[in-house]
């Protein structure tokens, strides 16, 4: 209790440090809102700041394109309806010159106001001399240049690269002229909706990110207030977490260990009441008994003895009860070493069963052994003797009136399984998960024999530190059978496998 009360004095100073950090529903909305933040400046970067330029560099890259194309098609028979396709879609002016300026190609959709068609009619220019000669300092293979039209608020692009054909030695030159289309009232526009967009963007951002935070956050502060009830002694709550897969994994691992604290609890409670009913009982023997001796029988040397003798019984019982809870401790916190020796399971049964003669002959039971052939076994023998016996003396406690007990020897290839069979009323399947407990017992029998309630929880934990296979068997009216298989020893092992290779071969001969 004193434990328990610590540890529900941390838990409540634990909750007090914590709620001075920011929940999880206010990171949900900051780190969301810090994103919305982050989509905008983006936006507001791309489509405020950097549009212009941005469309300039798109335009000159679709005239490149088109040039690419256009040289190509020089001096093939499409090369009227390409340039033509061309000035058409992207709005252009192309021109191919010689070196002279004279044309060899010329393509018009800007009409009449276009500055290259009346340079390349009326001769150059000093404007195209100067394109001309930066184009052959030019390491790029071809040069642009941006000017303000005369006729247009706008400005035009000027493209200008070399032309070359496999039929003439000629030098000709291809321009190209384009008007950047005014944008200002388009980037006033979407710079208008950008302001909306934002606006909405972060009252949107705002009203989802409120209501994703609280749909994530609900099932967590469900299940802390759920862990709060727990941690103030509550064992009937449960952990409800539904809406997400991770939330009711938590849940579902934390019922576990709420009914496995429950189960401990609760075996902690019948493990005092038991051991103070089994204290008070050779207590109350040993002090009543003490008592005779001094008031009535301290004279009377043969009732004097049958008193000391009662008296040293019930003090043995408190030092075997001691013993097995210091064992089963022992067992439980992995400080034994096992002794592992090689015999013979048919001696170690037998002698067992040279035990209970006396209790054959004088109160009746029927207690025999079904041996199988014999085997050399691995074990603790010590440890395994007092599972053997452990096993026994819970069949006698439970056989019922015709105190009908077996034990069976099973040979299997690589171990030894035996069996303790009693014909008692048998364990429900409901009980049998905890026929192993420590202290337990079930409150439908009592038993006639005294013991101590550890037997079976020591058992358990003597075969788990073996690593041998253990359980029960039980039907309600038809007794049970408590077994456990023991592993056969090495050099055993070899020679039955060598033995029943004997036999399958003789058996092939045959």
């Amino acid at each position: 209790m004193k434990k328990f009360s610590e540890l529900r004095d941390k838990s409540k100073a634990a909750a007090a440090e914590f709620r001075g950090k920011r929940s999880i529903r206010a990171y949900v909305w900051m780190y969301f809102m810090f994103f919305t933040i982050f989509i905008l400046i983006l936006l507001w970067l791309f489509q405020y700041f950097f549009l212009e330029s941005y469309y300039r560099s798109a335009k000159v890259r679709d005239i490149t394109e088109a040039a690419n194309k256009i040289i190509r098609a020089y001096g093939t028979e499409d090369q009227d309806i390409i340039n033509r396709s061309l000035a058409f879609d992207n709005n252009l002016c192309i021109a191919i010159t010689d070196e002279m300026g004279n044309p060899l190609v010329m393509e018009n959709n800007m009409g009449a106001y276009s500055f290259l068609d009346k340079e390349v009619r009326n001769g150059y220019g000093i404007y195209f001399f100067r394109m001309i000669s930066k184009l052959k300092r030019s390491d790029e293979g071809y040069i642009t240049n941006i000017t303000q039209s005369e006729n247009f608020k706008s400005k035009e692009i000027f493209y200008c690269t070399s032309v070359y054909t496999e039929d003439s030695d000629t030098q000709a030159y291809l321009f190209i002229e384009s008007s950047i289309e005014p944008i200002d009232s388009t980037v006033s526009i979407i710079r208008e909706q950008l302001i909306y967009i934002t606006i909405i963007l972060f009252e949107l951002a705002f009203i989802v990110t409120m209501f994703i935070s609280k749909r994530l956050s609900r099932p967590i502060v469900n299940i802390t207030e759920t862990a709060k009830k727990f941690g103030g002694g509550d064992y009937s709550v449960d952990f409800n977490g539904q809406g997400y897969r991770e939330i009711e994994e938590l849940s579902t691992v934390l019922n576990n260990a709420k009914n496995e604290i429950q189960k401990v609890s609760d075996l902690r409670k019948d493990l005092i009441a038991n051991i103070s009913h089994d204290l008070r009982t050779p207590l109350t023997m040993v002090k009543a008994y003490a008592e005779m001796i001094r008031d009535l029988s301290g004279d009377n040397p043969v009732k004097r003895q049958e008193h000391i003798q009662v008296i040293i019984d019930e003090a043995d019982r408190l030092s075997n009860l001691v013993n097995n809870l210091l064992e089963l401790s022992k067992l439980e916190s992995g400080n034994v070493e096992l002794n592992l020796t090689d015999f013979s399971v048919v001696d170690k049964l037998n002698d067992c069963m040279t035990r209970y003669k006396l209790l054959i002959e004088q109160n009746g039971y029927d207690i025999k052994y079904i041996s199988d052939e014999d085997r050399i076994i691995t074990a603790d023998i010590e440890k395994l003797d007092q599972v053997i016996y452990n096993f026994i003396n819970n069949a006698i406690n439970y056989s019922g009136d015709e105190k009908v007990i077996r034990i069976r020897q099973i040979n299997k290839p690589d171990v030894v399984r035996i069996e303790v069979i009693d014909n008692g009323k048998g364990i429900s399947k409901e009980l049998l998960p905890k026929i192993f407990d420590r202290y337990y017992r079930d409150a439908k029998y009592k038993r006639d024999v005294v013991g101590t309630g550890l037997g079976l929880s020591i058992c358990q934990e003597i075969l788990k530190k073996h690593g041998f296979a253990y359980g029960v068997q039980s039907e309600e009216g038809k007794g049970s059978t408590f077994w456990f298989e023991v592993k056969i020893a090495k050099t055993e092992s070899k020679t039955v496998q060598r033995m029943e290779s004997r036999l399958t071969l003789s058996g092939e001969e045959q």
